[in-house]
Parts: C-alpha cells; structure tokens; sequence
C-alpha cells in the first residue's frame, strides 16, 4: 500500500485583505506549487537536464523539456498535445500500470528514458512510441517507432542503443532501430500467462515496476514470465455514473496462492529462452534483478513467502551456474532496497542491510565476504544516490540531523568515514537529489514550509551551479494570494508507550489567540514506510483546513519509515495496536493544551490512514468528536498478500492477530460520529472492505455518512472528485468537530490544568547562509 501523502501546513495570523484558499482552488490550474518540474534526469553525456512539466492550463499534462547545461536555457521539446491532439485512449493493462504507479491522474507524456549516448529520448504516449532526436532539425526530430499492433507498454532504450523493447499483449518484443524491424521475442504470453511484466504485488508493493533487464552489452535479455493460474479470481463490480462492469480480477489475497515466476535469459534476435533455477522453492518472491557490469554475470534477489530472509544470487550467464552472495535474515522481516551497486573499477558492490538496528551500507567483495562499513551509527541511510569510483565517494539521502528532514551526504567508500558522513545539501528542510551517472554533480529539488519547491544543479560537493527552476514565491506565483496566511509550523516530540520518540508537526489557526479554544483536525496515515512530519512544501488542505479554524495536527506513530527497525518492528503480528496507542497519545497530549477545545478534536485518514482513523475511532471515540476515513481496508484478509503477510503472517499462521486487527473486532466502541468515503471501481484497497464495514454497522444499528465514488479508484484522481471529497470532509468537521456556530466556537475559555510537558524537537543548528542554495 503506497501512501497518500496528504500532509498539513497551516497559517498565522491573516491580515485584512489576505485570500483564503479555497478547496476549488487547490484542485484547479495553475498548481499553486508553481511550476515545479518532475521526472528529472541527467543525460548519460551529462549535457542536459531533462524532465516533465505540466501545461500552465492544465498541471495534468505532462510535456517534455529539457536544460541544457552549455547556454544554461530551457526548452520545450516535445509538446504532448500536439503531438496527441485527440487524447489518450489507455489500455486497461496500462491502466493498471499507473493506477499501482499512482499516476492515474495525469496524461501526455509520463515516461521517458535517454539513449546512451545522450542524443535520443525514447517516450510512449498512447500506446505508441516515439524517439526523439536532439541532433534533427525540429520539423523532423520526432519518428513514430510503432504504428497500431496494439499498446505498448514499459519502453526501454537497450544499453548500447542498438534496440528498443516493449511489452504487448503479455510477450516482449523487440525494434532493431537501423533497420525498423520488429521482433516477437517470447510467445506464449496471453490468458494467465505473462512475459516481461511485473505482477500485481511487484508493482503495488515491491515497488518493482518492470519485468525485463538488459544486459549492457545488448546481448540478452534477462526477463519475469509468471503464470497467475493458481491466483484466485475477485468478481467485483466497477459501478460508473451509466454502467456497471463485472471485472474478473486475479487478486492474491492474504493467504490465497500468489503466481508462480520464472526467470529466464534471451537473445534480442529471438530464439528459445534459458531459464535459470530459482531454487526448490517455488512459492517465492523474485523481488529484484540487476546486471553486474559485464554481461558475464547477473545477479536476482527472492524471499521464500514468510519474507524473513532474503538471499542475492550471482548466475553465471554462460553455464547458468550461480551461489550465494549474502543472504539477510530477520525474526519479523527483511526490507526490500534499491541500493545494490556493482563497481565497476573493482571486484566489488554496495550494499544496504538493517542487520545492525538501522539501514546501513557495507562494500563486499564478488566473493560474498565483506570488506567493511561504510556507515555506522544510531541513524539510518534512505538511499544510494551515487557513487563516484575515482574520488571513492558514495552520496545518500538521510534524516541523521533532523528526522522530518532529507538532506544530501558523502561517505568514503574505504570506510573511513563510516560514523560521520559529510553533508552536502546546505538549507534546512527536504532534497531530492538526482546525480549524473558519473556523480560529479547532481540535481536538487528542494523545499520546506516557507518554499515552494526549487530545482538547481550543484556541484558533488554540493557548490550552486545555475537554477533550472527557481520557483520564487513573489507576485506571480500562483500561491501569492495566500502567502501572507503563511505560517511555519512547530514541530515536537512525544514519548510512545515503550519509551521510543514520536515526532509530531503542528499548525496553530488563522488568528491565533492563545485565550480560545479551538477544534483539531488530526491527519494521520500511520502505515509502514511512510512518514508524514516532514520539513517540506505545504500540504493544501491542510493549509485550507488552518485557515477556517483549525489545529492541525499530524503525529508519526510507530511502524513507520525511516526510523529504525526498533520503530518499524513494533507491529508485528497485529495492526492497529501500537499505532493507535501512540495516536491516542498525541490526542490526550493535544486535550492537555489550553488553545485546545478537548470535547471538538477530530481524525482524517486515507488508507491505511482511513483504517488507523477506524480503528482510532472504535478505541478511543470518547475522546473524540468524530472522524473521517477515505478507502480503508477494514479487513486485512481483503488485503494483498505481499504487504499484509509482512506484517501479519498469513491468517492460517496467525488468525488471532488477523481477526485483532480488523476493525469489525472493535467496533462495540465505535460511537463518534463517522463519515465513510470510497471509490466505487477501486482494485487496490478493495470496495468490498467499505461494503462489509456499512453492512456491519448498519446490522449493529450504528448511525454513519457515507460517500461513494462511481468510476472512482483508490486517489479519487479526477480533478472532480477530489473537490467534491475535500469538501464533504471539510463539510463533516465544520458540522461534527467545530459544531454549527462555526468559526464564533473559538470563544474564550478558563486556563486549563497545566498541561503535559512535550519536547520541542532538536532542529540542527542551521548553516551559515549562502550567496545561493
């Protein structure tokens, strides 16, 4: 379940002519973000930056651009409308793809990837594909590679450039590009049967998104072929505002079979494929694979089911042969990463294990053994960014300062700086950090509560090279309306029930007056690998919510990401438990402040979120005035088996826990006031979740509101149906939380006891400031 990041900023005091903002605004054109670029990357040449853009009419549709590092300008390079001017029509395949992406909202064009030498860019949009050439007059620099067939799915440029891939209809094909030819490369892909594709699980919750690899010389391709024969099939409904499809989805539900995978190698000029031994085991996971730099050898990742080890294998490609690198292993389970790095001056790669309590990186030598730490400490690495062999640098992204912060550091790949990285990124708040191939410098997209987000180039040590999109907040940022309502928030810390830091992030109302009282609108989500208080740009609604009146409150239980296994691990074996405990904290903590009203405090999730607002509801309704929940699994028998079993085995292991983390088995306690929102076409978290919860609560007699979405899927991503949503939840917390007298209800009241001491949290002493970021 990948998370809804909703996060909430609010305001300080409003003077007299400030705007409000206004739930039709956050949702309508031009993105109040400003025209914050995504996507990026840096050519292998190292020439350009590229990356997506919405049109200022429309923030959905995506054209690409590019700057170009000699004359420091930007360019349009292909506009998606024009080039597509009737529209997108989508297969369901690719649907799907960017439903489990969580890019169903946009169009144009959404992917693209650079040809090795730094002068082409492939790109799909609707359905075909297209090759664009930076060294081609403009009237002639885009060539169609597909012409009908069917949709094309997941392109790539092969290494050396000579081919470009695809899927269709379940088999992989290949394009020789100096001649046009097209070639079927696997052909008993259809039915239950697929080639080159990622299955359900791999892209809902491995975040694995393909299903084939070349190898870099261009001489095979390494592909996933998996049969879904034995995934049992979900009848469900896709109710639409005039028509209701019966859709037969194969849905590996906690405990139900999962597909079975095959690995296998083959020749971009067709031919019979070689299939490499998985093991004996054959209901596993093929979580990741990846090229070591020579075609001589590849290496795959798997888990047996329990996902309490997960081993690296290193195949001979020639002979098929392989062994064992290194294997991980944990009494609860091992986390996937993206962090694996073949060197390519040495017999060597990078590695990231949690082995220690924390998520550090260690060299190890092709041998399996290792060589040494490069990190080290009470602290935890968020990612590989780069490596740069010849100055022996890694670069990562870590919160070691400051929790709700992403900064940009360096280690030395010999180890010596495994207990004091050296940090790049100079301001205070969140960088997402992209780095050339070659790690001399990298892109950084960076922002915090005051700003929205700026995209500039830095040298590897971090120096400000040029802005590729400054972003300024002045006079004609579509957010100048609202920025004189503009307040950074508080952050603080409570103490969980075993003793562990719960970071929190706190937004006081338009008007602050520490004599009134006022409602909270808690926001959590509170679901594994995630984290809401962070040091970033604003969160809309939020920001809508602070400006009419209320606290805004959002509190990082324990299970959730980058915090240590310590953290992380508390949930296992039931849901709902520790998480609500330590959201119930934070409420008691908030009814203990004297600007707070205790008897109008509400909670909003989307979810997970929408789940641990339930559940929070159904164990603590007495201290609350009511709550909200968006898509929420109700029942983790109805969820997949991949994210559920992590956490709770399967319900033949552990039906105890199981049924313990269903809401249906605290629902006695639920008295507050609910509204219920679902989208009615949701293959994610399943309608079925909402539809039991309704039939349960109404055979109890349980009063509740309720809003669901035809057509709608889990993000509710038309434009529509987000205003529509945000204003219902916006409509129940105006009438159930802050009751019907409205904003007047912040009226003075008597000091309260004294309330409980929370901590502020240690923000890092700030750099000295720079000319430019």
């Amino acid at each position: 379940m990948r998370t809804l990041l909703l996060a909430a900023l609010m305001t300080v005091a409003l003077p007299a002519m400030a705007e409000k903002l206004t739930i039709d605004r956050i949702f309508s054109d031009p993105a109040l973000g400003g025209p914050a670029p995504r996507g990026l990357q840096i050519s292998p040449d190292g020439a350009r930056v590229s990356f997506l853009r919405g049109k200022a009419e429309d923030q959905n549709q995506l054209d690409l651009w590019e700057y170009n590092l000699e004359d420091r300008r930007l360019r349009l390079l292909v506009d998606s409308k024009k080039l597509e001017p009737e529209g997108e029509q989508l297969s369901d395949a690719e649907k799907a793809r960017r439903e489990r992406a969580r890019t169903a909202a946009l169009h144009g064009i959404l992917e693209y990837q650079w040809s090795p030498d730094g002068r082409k860019l492939l790109f799909p949009l609707n359905g075909e594909l297209y090759l664009y050439d930076l060294t081609a007059p403009a009237a002639k620099a885009v060539r169609k590679l597909t012409r009908g067939g069917g949709f094309a799915l997941d392109p790539k440029i092969s290494p050396k450039g000579r081919y470009v891939s695809f899927v269709r209809d379940q088999n992989l094909y290949v394009i020789d590009l100096a001649t046009g030819t097209e070639t079927r490369l696997t052909h008993d892909g259809g039915g239950t049967v697929h080639n080159g594709e990622a299955e359900f699980v791999a892209q809902e919750e491995m975040h694995r998104s393909t299903g084939y690899w070349w190898a870099p010389d261009d001489s095979m391709i390494a592909f996933e072929r998996y049969d879904e024969a034995d995934v049992p099939v979900v009848r469900r409904f896709e109710v639409y505002a005039d028509r209701t499809d019966v859709i037969e989805q194969r849905y590996p539900a906690a405990g139900d079979p999962n597909v079975r995978v095959q690995l296998g190698l083959i020749a971009p000029t067709g031919g019979q494929p070689r299939w490499i031994d998985l093991g004996d085991d054959p209901d596993i996971y093929l979580v990741r694979v990846d090229w070591t730099p020579t075609a001589k050898w590849l290496s795959y990742q798997r888990m047996p089911r329990s996902q309490q080890r997960l081993d690296l294998q290193l195949v001979d490609t020639t002979t098929l042969q392989q062994r064992t690198l290194l294997s991980e292993s944990s009494r609860t389970w091992v986390d996937l990463h993206d962090d694996l790095r073949f060197l390519d001056g040495q017999q060597a790669f990078v590695w990231a294990s949690e082995r220690s309590g924390h998520k550090h990186l260690y060299l190890y030598g092709l041998d399996g053994q290792l060589l040494h730490p490069l990190s080290r400490g009470e602290w935890d690495v968020d990612a590989v960014l780069g490596v740069d062999e010849k100055a022996g640098r890694v670069y990562i992204a870590s919160n070691k300062d400051f929790v709700p912060d992403k900064q940009v550091y360096a280690l030395k790949l010999d180890g010596s700086a495994a207990d004091a990285p050296q940090r790049i990124s100079e301001r205070d708040g969140w960088h997402e950090a992209v780095f050339a191939k070659d790690a001399g410098f990298y892109v950084d997209t960076f922002s915090d509560p005051k700003t929205p987000p700026q995209v500039a180039l830095h040298k590897a040590d971090g120096t400000f090279l040029a802005w590729i999109e400054p972003n300024a907040l002045d006079a004609r940022h579509p957010y100048a309306p609202y920025r004189d309502s503009h307040v950074v928030p508080e952050f603080g810390t409570l103490a969980a029930d075993d003793g562990q830091t719960l970071y929190y992030r706190l937004y006081k109302p338009a008007g602050f007056d520490p004599a009134k009282r006022y409602p909270v609108f808690d926001y959590f989500y509170g679901g594994p690998h995630a984290q809401l208080v962070t040091r970033g740009w604003v969160d809309l609604f939020g920001e809508y919510m602070a400006q009419h009146g209320y606290v805004v409150f959002t509190l990082d239980n324990r299970g959730m990401a980058r915090r240590g296994r310590a953290f992380a691990d508390a949930i296992r074996g039931q849901l709902g438990a520790v998480e609500v405990a330590d959201q119930i904290a934070g409420i008691r903590w908030l009814k203990q402040q004297p600007w707070v009203d205790p008897a109008r405090i509400g909670t909003f999730g989307w979810s997970y979120g929408g789940y641990l607002s339930l559940m929070t509801l159904a164990k603590d309704s007495a201290d609350l005035a009511g709550g909200v929940a968006v898509a929420p699994v109700t029942d983790w028998r109805l969820y997949d088996t991949f994210y559920t079993e992590r956490y709770l085995g399967t319900p033949q292991q552990n039906p105890a826990g199981y049924t313990r983390s269903a809401v249906f088995a605290w629902l006695d306690g639920l008295t507050a006031p609910l509204f219920l929102a679902h989208g009615m076409a949701d293959d994610n978290v399943l309608f079925v979740n909402s539809t039991r919860l309704m039939a349960e609560l109404q055979r109890r007699g349980t009063p509740f509101e309720l809003m669901t979405y035809p057509g709608g899927k889990h993000g509710l991503s038309t434009p529509a149906m987000k205003k529509h949503v945000y204003r219902a939840i916006a409509a129940f917390f105006d009438e159930k939380v802050k009751g019907e007298c409205g904003a007047q209800c912040a009226a003075a009241t008597p000091a309260a006891a004294k309330p409980e001491k929370a901590k502020p949290a240690a923000a890092p002493k700030a750099k000295a400031a720079a000319a430019k970021p």
